[in-house]
C-alpha cells in the first residue's frame, strides 16, 4: 500500500486550517522589529540586556508584547514579571503578552529584559539565530518598541559565556562573575549602560502563545539538613566526565573543553566533606540566615521536589567563590550534583558587597547545598520561584485512604512541573517534549485542567514544519521541538503520535487539527512500507527501537512484536480518524498476525530473528510484551485465559517476593507498569489495581512528593508520564470512568473497592463535573453533578445497591 508524501500543497492546506483555528488574539507586532547585537545572532551563549523607560497613561491598560529566541526574563520597575517564551516549531516563534498595569508607577517606569541566545542544539530549545522583539502598548498606541531608540541594549558579560553544557539534552550551565551593582542597569532609571548597537533582522513568523502563563509562587526551604566543612584538592577515585563535556562536535553543540573558562563539575569532584553536623530542625527563610566561611557548606530541604528559579540574597564580607548544587534526593546524606548525568551546579565569584540573585534557567530540586570555597558570606531570603502549570489545582480528589490521596497529589505535583508550554518528560535533565510520554500526560491534563490547550500546542509544533531536518522523509521526531543533528529517532515512538491524536480528537472535537495532521500520518505509514514483511509486520527498523527501560529493549530486532502490536493499533486509529477502511483492515490483519506469530502457547514472545531467509521466533519473553498484547487488543481474557490468569494472580508487585516466572523479564514503570494498570482497569479489576498502584508509586510519593521514571532513584524523580495516576484514580477509585465533551456524555463506574467514601471534582470545557459517594450498610449512596446538557450513565460493579442522593 502506498500513501502520498507530504507536498507543498498539503503544507499550504495545513497552514490554512491552523490559521482558521487560531484564537482571536493576534500574534503580531504593530511597530516592533526583531533586533540583536550587530553580527552576533549566531554567537553561542550570549547574554543580552534590553531596557526601555516609558510613562504609563493614567487609567489605561498597558501590555508588553514580546517574542524571541531562545529565553528571556522580564522585570518591570525591578520586579520579576515573566519568563518565556512558550516554545514553537522550527521557523516559528510564539508571542507572549504580559499585563504590566498593576506593576506600574505614576510617572516613569523601567522595563528590563534579559535574554539568552544559546545557538546550540538540544532537546529543550531550538538552535535558531538569536533575536528579540518587543513593544509596550497602551491600547493600540505603542509606548516603546525594539528597533526604535527608546529600547537600549547591552551585553551582560557578568554571565560567563564559555562554559560547559548542563546536559546532552539541555543547553549551558550558569556561571557568574558578579560585582556589586551588577544589576543596577535593570533596577534604576538612568543607570549607566554600556550600550551595544543592534541591527534589525528579517521578519519572523509568529504564533499565539495559546497556553496559560505559569505560576511564579515563591517557595522556601522548610528543613535544615546539615552543615559542615569541606577539604579541597582531593583526588577523586574516578573523575566523572560527561559526554556533554567531552563530546562537543558538529552533532553536539557547545564549547570544546579546552576553551572553557571554568569547569565546575571538575572542581566539585576535587572537594570532599571533612566534617558534618546533622541539624534536623525546621528552617525559615524569613528568620534564618546561613553563615558560611571558607571551605564550609550548608544543606537545606524544600520538603517537596520542585521546579523553578533558585534565588537568595548574599552579603559577601570577603571575596567569595560559591557553588550552589542541588538534586531531587540525598545520596548517602549528601547532594550529588551529577546523579542525573547533568551538571546541577551554579557558580558565583563575588567581591565584597550585597547581591540579590536568581537563576535564569529553571531547575528541579528538593535539596540545595551551598558550598563556599573561599571568602565569607551570609545567605538569606533563600527561595525557589516556581515554574508551574497554573490550572492543575482545578481538580480535586479525596478518599478514605490517605495513601491514594498522597498518590493523587504526587501525580498533580508531577504534572504541574511537566506541563507548561508542552508536555515534557522531566523538568530537570531534558525538559523535552517526548512522544509516548505525552500520551499519558495528555490524559492527566484533561482531568486536571479541563481543557486540551497544551495538547493542541504540542500537536501544532509537530504539524507546522514542512519536514524535519536530519530525519528520513515521513518520520516524526522522537521529541520536539528539538534538533536531532545526529539523525537519531525512535521509529515506533512516532506511532504513539497517531494513537494520541485519536484520543485528542475525542477530548477536543478539534477535527481541523486532526485533518491538518493527515498528510503527516499518511507519510509516516508511507515511511514504514519498506519495513513490512510478507505478514505486514515491521522488520529491521532503523535507528533506536525503544520499548521501555527494561530488558525488553534488548529484544528489538529483527522483528519486535510489541512494535507491530502498536503499529496495528496506529493503523486502525488512522482508519477511524480519516474514514479510510483500508487502513483499518490492514491494522486488523497485522493485529491478528502478530497475535499468532508471537505467542508460544504460554506467553507472548518479544522478537524474532531472520536467518538464512527464514524468520524464527526467539525465546525472549518480557512482562511488558504481555501488556502490549492486551493493551493493543492482540489478546484479551477470553482469547488467552491461561495467560490472563497468570498475569492477574502471579505478576505485579508481589513477583519481586515470589520470584515467579524469572525467565519473563520484569516491566519498568515507564511504561510497562502503567500499561498493566490500564489493562487491569479495562477488565474491571479496580480493587487489585489500586493496591498495586500504592505498591508501585507510594514510596516515590512519600520520598519526593513526585513520581519517578524508574523504580529506583537512579534517574528522574519527576517524570511527566507518571502524572497519569490522576486519571487512574479519577476513573478507578472515584468512578468518573469517561468524559465525552463532544457528545456531552459522562459514564460513571462503581467498583467493589476497599474504600468507605470518595469524592472528586473535574473541570471540563462546559463546566464542573463532580461525584461523591459513600457506603451505608449494603448500599452506595452517591451524588453527581454535570454541566447543563450532559447525560450521565452508570455501570454498577460494586455488588451493592446504588442510592442517588440529592
Amino acid at each position: 500500500m502506498h500513501f502520498p508524501r507530504f507536498s507543498i500543497v498539503s503544507f499550504l492546506l495545513l497552514l490554512l486550517i491552523l490559521l482558521m483555528n487560531q484564537p482571536s488574539q493576534a500574534a503580531q507586532f504593530i511597530q516592533a522589529k526583531p533586533v540583536w547585537p550587530q553580527g552576533r545572532e549566531r554567537e553561542k551563549n550570549l547574554f543580552v540586556g534590553f531596557r526601555a523607560t516609558f510613562e504609563a497613561p493614567p487609567g489605561e491598560k498597558v501590555i508588553l508584547r514580546l517574542a524571541g529566541s531562545n529565553l528571556y526574563r522580564v522585570f518591570i520597575n525591578s520586579e520579576f514579571c515573566g519568563h518565556g517564551p512558550a516554545r514553537g516549531p522550527h521557523g516559528y516563534f510564539r508571542v507572549d503578552e504580559l499585563d504590566l498595569t498593576d506593576k506600574l508607577h505614576s510617572g516613569k517606569n523601567l522595563l528590563a529584559i534579559e535574554i539568552a541566545g544559546y545557538n546550540i542544539n538540544s532537546y529543550y530549545l531550538l538552535d535558531q539565530p538569536s533575536f528579540f522583539q518587543a513593544e509596550i502598548l497602551a491600547g493600540c498606541r505603542v509606548l516603546a518598541a525594539t528597533g526604535e531608540p527608546e529600547f537600549e541594549a547591552c551585553i551582560l558579560d557578568y554571565r560567563i559565556r564559555k562554559v560547559q553544557r548542563y546536559s546532552v539534552q539541555r543547553t549551558f550551565i550558569e556561571a557568574y562573575r558578579l560585582k556589586p551593582g551588577f544589576d543596577t542597569w535593570r533596577k534604576k532609571h538612568g543607570a549607566p549602560l554600556d550600550k551595544t548597537a543592534c541591527t534589525i533582522l528579517s521578519d519572523k513568523k509568529l504564533l499565539p502563545r495559546r497556553v496559560p502563563y505559569p505560576l511564579y509562587a515563591l517557595r522556601q526551604p522548610v528543613w535544615n539538613v546539615s552543615c559542615g566543612t569541606v577539604q579541597t584538592g582531593v583526588k577523586p577515585g574516578k573523575l566523572w566526565r560527561d559526554r556533554s563535556l567531552t563530546s562537543i562536535a558538529p552533532t553536539l553543540g557547545g564549547f570544546p573543553e579546552n576553551e572553557l573558562e571554568v569547569i565546575p563539575t571538575i572542581q566539585l569532584q576535587r572537594i570532599a566533606t571533612s566534617s558534618l553536623q546533622e541539624i534536623g530542625r525546621p528552617f525559615s527563610s524569613n528568620r534564618d540566615r546561613l553563615h558560611l566561611a571558607s571551605n564550609s557548606y550548608h544543606i537545606l530541604d524544600f520538603g517537596t521536589n520542585l521546579t523553578g528559579f533558585i534565588g537568595a540574597r548574599f552579603t559577601v564580607h570577603k571575596k567569595a567563590r560559591l557553588f550552589i548544587i542541588f538534586d531531587e534526593i540525598l545520596t548517602h546524606g549528601d547532594v550529588d550534583f551529577k546523579r542525573l548525568n547533568c551538571a546541577n551546579v551554579i557558580s558565583y565569584e563575588m567581591p565584597p558587597g550585597l547581591y540579590e540573585i536568581e537563576s535564569f534557567e529553571p531547575y528541579t530540586l528538593k535539596f540545595i547545598k551551598f558550598i563556599l570555597l573561599e571568602g565569607e558570606c551570609e545567605i538569606e531570603s533563600i527561595h525557589l520561584r516556581e515554574l508551574a502549570n497554573p490550572q492543575a489545582r482545578r481538580a480535586h480528589f479525596a478518599s478514605s485512604d490517605r495513601r491514594l490521596n498522597s498518590l493523587y497529589e504526587a501525580g498533580r505535583e508531577t504534572f504541574r512541573q511537566n506541563a507548561l508550554d508542552i508536555f515534557m518528560d522531566c523538568p530537570s535533565r531534558e525538559r523535552a517534549g517526548w512522544l509516548c510520554d505525552s500520551y499519558f500526560s495528555a490524559r492527566a491534563a484533561f482531568d486536571l485542567c479541563g481543557n486540551t490547550d497544551i495538547e493542541h500546542t504540542f500537536f501544532e509544533n509537530f504539524l507546522l514544519p514542512e519536514r524535519f531536518e536530519h530525519l528520513p522523509a515521513g518520520m516524526l521526531p522522537m521529541c520536539y521541538p528539538a534538533d536531532h543533528y545526529s539523525g537519531r529517532f525512535i521509529p515506533n515512538w512516532a506511532l504513539w503520535f497517531v494513537i494520541q491524536l485519536e484520543e485528542y480528537l475525542a477530548r477536543s472535537g478539534d477535527r481541523a487539527t486532526v485533518q491538518a495532521a493527515r498528510p503527516k500520518v499518511l507519510s509516516l505509514f508511507d515511511y514504514f512500507e519498506k519495513f513490512k514483511n510478507s505478514d505486514g509486520l515491521l522488520e529491521k527498523l532503523e535507528s533506536w527501537v525503544f520499548i521501555e527501560w527494561s530488558e525488553a529493549n534488548r529484544f528489538v530486532q529483527d522483528l519486535n512484536y510489541p512494535t507491530s502490536m502498536l503499529f496495528a493499533a496506529a493503523l486502525e486509529a488512522a482508519g477511524r480518524m480519516y474514514d479510510q477502511p483500508e487502513l483499518s483492515a490492514e491494522g486488523e490483519k497485522v493485529r491478528k498476525a502478530v497475535a499468532v506469530k508471537s505467542f508460544d502457547s504460554e506467553f507472548f514472545v518479544d522478537n524474532a530473528l531472520r536467518k538464512w531467509g527464514r524468520l524464527k521466533r526467539t525465546g525472549n519473553r518480557s512482562e511488558v510484551c504481555q501488556y502490549f498484547a492486551f493493551f493493543f487488543n492482540a489478546a484479551d481474557p477470553d482469547s488467552h485465559p491461561a495467560l490472563w490468569d497468570k498475569l492477574c494472580k502471579e505478576f505485579g508487585p508481589k513477583r519481586g517476593r515470589t520470584g515467579a516466572f524469572p525467565e519473563v523479564h520484569e516491566a519498568a514503570p515507564f511504561i510497562g507498569k502503567m500499561l498493566r494498570l490500564e489493562v487491569l482497569s479495562r477488565y474491571g479489576l479496580c480493587r487489585q489495581l489500586l493496591e498495586e498502584a500504592i505498591a508501585y508509586y507510594l514510596p516515590m510519593a512519600e520520598r519526593t512528593g513526585t513520581l519517578w521514571e524508574s523504580d529506583g532513584a537512579s534517574s528522574s524523580c519527576n517524570h511527566g508520564f507518571a502524572s497519569h495516576i490522576v486519571r487512574v484514580l479519577n476513573r478507578d477509585a472515584l468512578g468518573i470512568y469517561r468524559v465525552d465533551p463532544v457528545g456531552k456524555k459522562i459514564a460513571l463506574r462503581f467498583s467493589d473497592l476497599d474504600l468507605d467514601w470518595c469524592s472528586g471534582r473535574l473541570s471540563s470545557p462546559d463546566g464542573e463535573i463532580s461525584l461523591q459517594w459513600w457506603k451505608e450498610a449494603q448500599t452506595i449512596c452517591y451524588r453527581a453533578h454535570a454541566p447543563a446538557g450532559y447525560s450521565i450513565t452508570v455501570e454498577n460493579n460494586s455488588g451493592r445497591e446504588l442510592v442517588i442522593k440529592p
